[in-house]
Parts: C-alpha cells; sequence; structure tokens
C-alpha cells in the first residue's frame, strides 16, 4: 500500500473528527446557542447536505486541476472553515461555517478516493479505502471522545479549536508526502463519466449506502442525550462511550477491508443485517446501561465493518468514471448522514423519545438490505453490472483501455507501484474475474 494512501488516511482523521465529533457537543452547543437539541442536530445535517452538494459539484470543478493542488487547497479551506467555528457568535454563522468545512471535506473525500483508488491494484480498493476509512474509526476512537471531553471542560469551541490544529498537521503531510500525480494522458471528459448514472446498480449503490449509514447515524447522532437522559448515565461517560463506539468502528474496519475483496456482498449482507439487529437491541434496552455501552460498541463495528464494502461496491460498478464515483459515494453517505439526524430529530420533535431514533434507524438499515438483495439479484441474473455481464464489460473496458478510454484509475508513474502490484494489475485486467462488476 503506497504511503499516500496512509497519508490520506492521516487527513481524513482531521475529516472525520469534525463530521461526528458534534454528537458529544449537541447540549452545550445548545444550551449556549440557545436553541434545542434538535435544532442543534441541524448543525450535523447542515455538514452533511455540504458534503452531498460539494461531493459532485467539486469533483467536476476540478476534474482536470492537478490532484495534489486541489487536495492542498481543500484540507487549507477545511481548517479556516473550523476556525470560523471556533469564533461563530450565533446559531446561524456556525451553521454556515459547518456547511464551508463540509464542501471541503466533500471535495478532499472524492479527490483523495480517486488518488487512493488509483495507486492501487483492482484487487486491493476496499483495503485502500479501509485505510482512508480507518483515518474516520481513528476519529471515533480519539477525536470525537476527545471533542467531548473538551466540550465538557473547556467548551465546546476549543473542540473546534482543536480539529483546526489537526488540520494544520494535515496540510503539512499532504504538502510534503503525497506526491506530483499527472493527469491522464486523454483528459478526463465529464459528459463521459456522466454515463455511469445509466446503471441501475450505481443508482442501487446510493441508495444502499445512503440507508445504511442514515440508520445508524440516526440514532449515533443523539447518543449523548440518549445516555444521559434514557440510560441514567453522568455527562463524564458520554466520551469514553463515544469512544467505545470507535473503537468498534476501527475494529470493523480492518475486519471489513481484509474481507470486502473476496467476499462483498457476504459483507454487505451480514454487516446491514447486525446493524439492524443492534438498533432494535438498542430501542428496546435503551433504559439499561449496561446493554447501551455493548450496543454503542456493536453498532460500531457493524457500521464500519460494512463501510469499505460499500465504498469498493460503488467504484466496481462506476470505475470508469473514479472521480464521480468517489464524488458520489461521498454524496451517498451524507445523503444518508443528512436523513439520519433529520428523522432521529422528527421523531424526537414528535415526543417519542430519545430511543425512538433507534427504531427509526432500523427502519432505515432495514430497507438498504432490501435494496442489497435486489442489487444482488441484478448481479446473479446477468443483468446491468451482474456477473454474466461482468464479463462483457471486463472486455469493454479492455477494448476502451487499450485506446485510451474507460480507464479505471488515473495514471500514475508505474514506479510507483511495487513489481508485485504491477503483476497484480495486470492480472486483474487480462480476467474477468478482475474486472469491475466482480463482488
Amino acid at each position: 500500500m503506497p504511503l499516500a494512501v496512509y497519508i490520506l488516511g492521516l487527513s481524513v482523521f482531521a475529516l472525520g473528527t469534525s463530521e461526528f465529533m458534534l454528537s458529544g457537543l449537541l447540549p452545550p452547543i445548545a444550551d449556549d446557542m440557545n436553541v434545542s437539541i434538535p435544532q442543534a442536530g441541524l448543525l450535523i445535517s447542515a455538514f452533511a447536505i455540504g458534503m452531498v452538494v460539494g461531493a459532485p459539484l467539486l469533483a467536476v470543478a476540478t476534474l482536470r486541476l492537478p490532484r495534489r493542488t486541489t487536495l492542498i487547497a481543500l484540507i487549507s479551506m477545511f481548517g479556516l472553515g473550523q476556525i470560523a467555528g471556533a469564533l461563530a457568535p450565533t446559531y446561524e454563522i456556525l451553521f454556515a461555517s459547518r456547511v464551508v468545512s463540509a464542501l471541503a471535506c466533500a471535495g478532499f473525500w472524492a479527490v483523495g478516493a480517486a488518488v487512493a483508488i488509483a495507486m492501487v491494484p483492482v484487487n486491493q480498493r476496499a483495503r485502500a479505502m479501509a485505510v482512508m476509512i480507518g483515518g474516520l474509526s481513528v476519529a471515533n476512537v480519539l477525536g470525537v471522545p476527545l471533542g467531548a471531553f473538551l466540550g465538557e471542560h473547556l467548551g465546546w469551541r476549543s473542540a473546534f479549536w482543536a480539529v483546526g490544529a489537526a488540520s494544520a498537521v494535515a496540510l503539512v503531510g499532504v504538502v510534503t508526502r503525497i506526491p506530483h500525480i499527472p493527469l491522464p494522458e486523454k483528459k478526463p471528459e465529464l459528459k463521459r463519466e456522466l454515463t455511469i448514472y445509466r446503471d441501475r446498480q450505481v443508482w442501487l449503490a446510493i441508495v444502499i449506502t445512503a440507508l445504511a449509514a442514515g440508520g445508524v447515524f440516526c440514532a449515533f447522532s443523539y447518543l449523548a442525550p440518549l445516555l444521559t437522559d434514557v440510560a441514567g448515565l453522568g455527562s463524564g461517560w458520554v466520551p469514553w462511550i463515544l469512544g467505545l463506539f470507535g473503537v468498534g468502528a476501527l475494529i470493523g474496519t480492518m475486519i471489513g477491508g481484509r474481507v470486502a475483496d473476496a467476499h462483498l456482498f457476504g459483507v454487505l449482507l451480514s454487516g446491514i443485517t447486525a446493524s439492524t439487529v443492534f438498533l432494535v437491541a438498542l430501542a428496546l434496552f435503551a433504559s439499561s446501561q449496561v446493554a447501551v455501552v455493548a450496543l454503542s460498541f456493536l453498532l460500531g463495528l457493524s457500521a464500519f465493518f460494512t463501510a469499505p464494502a460499500l465504498n469498493a461496491r460503488m467504484f466496481n460498478v462506476a470505475g470508469a468514471a473514479p472521480t464521480l464515483a468517489g464524488a458520489t459515494t461521498t454524496a451517498a453517505f451524507n445523503l444518508g448522514n443528512t436523513s439520519g439526524p433529520w428523522l432521529g430529530g422528527t421523531v424526537i420533535d414528535l415526543d417519542f423519545g430519545f430511543a425512538s431514533t433507534a427504531w427509526a434507524g432500523a427502519a432505515m438499515t432495514a430497507l438498504a438490505l432490501a435494496a442489497v438483495g435486489v442489487a444482488l439479484r441484478l448481479q446473479r441474473g446477468g443483468g446491468e453490472g451482474g456477473t454474466g455481464g461482468s464479463r462483457s464489460r471486463s472486455r469493454l473496458i479492455a477494448k476502451s483501455t487499450a485506446t485510451g478510454e474507460g480507464r479505471t484509475a488515473e495514471a500514475v508513474p508505474r514506479a510507483w507501484v511495487p513489481a508485485a502490484e504491477r503483476a497484480g494489475t495486470a492480472d486483474c485486467a487480462a480476467t474477468p474475474q478482475g474486472g469491475p462488476s466482480h463482488a
């Protein structure tokens, strides 16, 4: 795995901490800004909305720009957004700073994912994405609990300052360690990349990702008030339990990243099923402190066990458009991160209680499971993006690659790729099993 992929994972740590740390800061932000907890929860949705809009827009806007320069600009913009949030005098300005930060975060994810995919062979895509997602896992283990701890002792604004500092460290890493990546000899064409949206499997991948992510974060976004108001735990426990969720996420990412390349649909089915079961259990046993603590860990594990497969699936079905594939995956995850907190806030406003967010989340993951079944049926039936179509699609990509079209990754100097990996890439390109539809 190239060192640059690990640097991208390190950068994602700062991005992920900012994205998820509000789960432990909602009560102090609500008190300071004189808004309700559901209104404060909309700050999570604001970030997700920025990601949904920003991912495709910035992917298109930067399609022909140097990748390294783009990453530097985006991580800088993100850091400035954190400073703006730390200084925000009103809820409205804080809301706007979250959207701006999310736009930069979305662009970094989209471009960074394309860079990571470009530097590894096809059969290591899930592992490469697992390294980047590992940054999110570590953010949940360290960053989010630390943000909650700072919010408890030094005020919620200190958490934003800390993320700003982490962004500066990430900027140094990108500047010094990410190599110059030349654009393909044939410049990317937006019109050609947009053709991925004609594939039913691409849309199914979007639906599955959005529902799977939204279901978990429908409950996770309101975990802090559930722990204190329903389970009866003291506020001092919140950072530790958020950290436990992160430990589960880290373990889940490590396992899922190693298994997903060989058993993609198996990971999707088992991971989303587990998330559904854990969410139902959380709703039923929300008043039990022991159960809530254990289920926080298990939810992190199941959600991030599934994440590498969700990412790899999108690149498999949309491999001819790596930049838009990364942007689409980012947008899909954040459609879930938008709809989940919104749905959770809605059921709370309807006086169903904080535990009801777990029921709502379970409904979303159950729908995701049904969508996986449809995608698997199409795959086995040899339909669009199916197994039967895998051979023809592999031949099509092999043919278009020979003419300089349909590349599944951006051109990188072969010297960056170890000889064994170059051989592995050649093997994948030569066989139908290495094609983009392989599960």
